[in-house]
């Protein structure tokens, strides 16, 4: 008995599984390629996909969250691995011994009338005599500038869209963020927006108070506005550095920079390492019909010396030729050093990483591959952007413990009310978090934030710029408008339990712009239009927007093209427009025609609304 015993005990350590290495997928593999690393059929892949409710072939892109639970249904610990995170500046250890100082990153944001070209030139004129400073302006987008025996590096980019854009890439480039705010204007919309960018981006920031030489100049008033938005200055007992600056006399500016070294040193002093090989960021690039693609790159780690081989973003090339942000020829760039180099392959993104290689052969062979991987990861985790319609799936599997939110609305007051419901309602156990708000319609801007953010956009009585809608559309942002606003309330609650009915879908059909009206006693406002885009049709719902907000949603009553009724009129031509039971339409008003369409729910759909509630 005792035999048998030791028998079974034998047979149990023998069929208990070993445990088995992590494995590692390259995002974007196909079924092929997953079926391999996890050591089973291809066959077997599909019939898994299948019970997940999704059909798949042998060579088709398999998203992140598929493969991962691929993973979960196999009992396999997969890593999965980008192919930005092959040129990943931050994972390299350093030793402590190799660190020296470095300059740190400033980028400078704010309003556009605010001055911050003007205080990014007051800034670079310190540094260049006077007569020379108008003549920089093929500036590289990014120099530096001494203080106190110190370096800074100033990063010139188009204000905080690019900043954003680089963030959504997964570029953390900035050690310091300075918003700028006209001390006669006040705090604006933009301004607002700025320090949100980087708030989301969890970078420092201080507020630079510009035009204090102006007339109604009241930078207190700067100061009180900030303060009711949490940015409190630090000597009324806040976090936040403001300096006062007139970068038109050139007032304030040294105090200014003291400061960005004073914020940049509040945890640690920057440092970086100039013995490894370069690695770092494209800040911008442009193709010169003379020279062939020209990159700005801020190096972030190591020295980038001419001759060296580089890989940056998809393409590749040795360094013929390096420039420093005054134009001068140099050898070698360190860490926080910006550098203008000539011959790579092709034009890089801002915000793409870049490091050196050993051979050109090497290089080419990283940039294929990563061109290959980069279009697959796109095409695989398309579906990846947050939206309301799948929220509750997202949870329910653990893939989301935070909703950021974007509001954007007609008026102010508005805004407030509809962030003070959102904020009121009960949180589960996914947090709601308001990461931006402001007045006007949904700008590039937005989209922009909620991509790196993975952020979904909530408009009340606006509509989405067509650019925004565009982009939204390539980004996978979801962009929901309301009229009601205890309706974008419902649809959030109902979103986080899982009961939200995605069964109502708008159609754009066409837009036209009212360029004259005309009055008849016997059917009211006729809207003289033109049609911009798509098709306005007889019958169909039309909404009425004046300055980006909606004035009226109807029905399109009547359509009229010379003297004739007709059902629809195309782009590009010219036709009157008569609202049902709607007169009061003005020159420069935009007609939207739409269409409301049913569509059926998907047994996922129904399943997670049961088990919702």
């Amino acid at each position: 008995r005792g035999g048998g015993r030791q028998a079974q005990e034998q047979s149990a350590q023998a069929a208990a599984p070993a445990r088995r290495p992590v494995v590692e997928i390259p995002s974007g593999a196909n079924v092929k390629e997953v079926s391999e690393a996890l050591e089973v059929s291809s066959a077997q892949i599909i019939k898994l996909m299948m019970g997940l409710g999704e059909m798949v072939t042998l060579t088709q892109s398999l998203s992140n969250e598929a493969i991962e639970l691929l993973a979960a249904e196999l009992e396999r610990e997969v890593s999965i691995t980008s192919a930005e995170d092959e040129l990943e500046v931050e994972t390299f250890e350093d030793d402590p011994a190799d660190l020296v100082p470095r300059a740190p990153v400033v980028t400078v944001m704010g309003h556009v009338d605010h001055g911050k070209t003007s205080l990014l030139d007051s800034i670079r004129s310190t540094e260049v005599a006077a007569g020379e400073a108008g003549g920089i302006t093929q500036h590289i987008g990014a120099y530096q500038v001494h203080h106190d025996g110190r370096e800074i590096t100033f990063l010139d980019t188009p204000g905080h869209e690019a900043f954003t854009a680089m963030r959504a890439r997964g570029a953390k480039i900035t050690d310091v963020a300075v918003i700028v705010v006209a001390a006669d204007d006040g705090v604006m919309p933009q301004t607002i927006e700025a320090i949100d960018h980087a708030r989301a981006a969890e970078v420092p920031f201080m507020v630079a108070v510009n035009k204090i030489d102006k007339e109604g100049a009241n930078p207190d008033r700067v100061r009180q506005e900030l303060s009711q938005r949490e940015v409190i200055p630090s000597d009324w007992g806040g976090t936040h550095e403001f300096v006062n600056v007139s970068a038109k006399q050139g007032d304030g500016i040294e105090s200014l920079l003291e400061t960005v070294l004073l914020v940049a040193d509040a945890d640690a002093e920057p440092t970086g390492n100039p013995s490894a090989e370069g690695s770092g960021t494209v800040i911008e690039s442009r193709l010169d019909p003379g020279r062939g693609p020209i990159c700005t790159l801020l190096v972030q780690r190591g020295t980038l010396r001419v001759g060296d081989v580089i890989l940056a973003g998809e393409h590749y090339g040795r360094v013929r030729a390096m420039n420093g942000f005054s134009g001068e020829p140099i050898d070698s760039a360190g860490p926080s050093v910006p550098a203008e180099i000539l011959g790579l392959s092709g034009v890089p993104d801002a915000g793409d990483r870049f490091r050196v290689f050993q051979s050109e052969r090497e290089a080419r062979q990283r940039a294929m591959e990563r061109s290959q991987r980069l279009r697959a990861e796109e095409l695989a985790n398309r579906q990846a952007p947050v939206s309301l319609d799948d929220l509750f799936d997202r949870i329910r599997e653990g893939g989301l413990k935070e909703l950021n939110i974007i509001v954007k609305g007609d008026v102010q007051g508005s805004v407030g009310a509809l962030v003070d419901a959102l904020n009121k309602m009960e949180q589960t156990e996914v947090r709601l978090r308001i990461i931006h708000t402001g007045v006007g319609a949904v700008t590039e801007s937005d989209v922009n934030l909620a991509s790196a953010s993975q952020a979904i956009i909530i408009g009340f009585n606006v509509r989405p710029r067509p650019e925004a809608k565009v982009l939204a559309e390539r980004e996978g942002v979801d962009i929901r408008t309301y009229r009601v606003i205890y309706r974008a309330i419902e649809d959030v609650r109902d979103a986080l339990v899982g009961l939200l009915e995605p069964d109502i879908v708008e159609e754009t059909l066409g837009t036209a712009e009212v360029r004259a009206t005309f009055r008849s006693s016997r059917l009211g406002t006729i809207a003289g239009c033109y049609v911009t885009e798509g098709t306005m049709r007889r019958g169909s719902n039309a909404r009425l927007l004046r300055d980006d907000t909606v004035v009226h949603e109807g029905k399109i009553g009547s359509i009229r093209r010379v003297n004739d009724d007709v059902r629809e009129v195309s782009q590009g031509f010219e036709c009157g427009i008569l609202l049902e039971d709607y007169n009061d339409i003005k020159d420069g008003d935009v007609i939207e025609a739409f269409d409301l369409r049913e569509v059926a729910r998907t047994a996922q759909h129904s399943e997670a609304a049961s088990d919702g509630e």
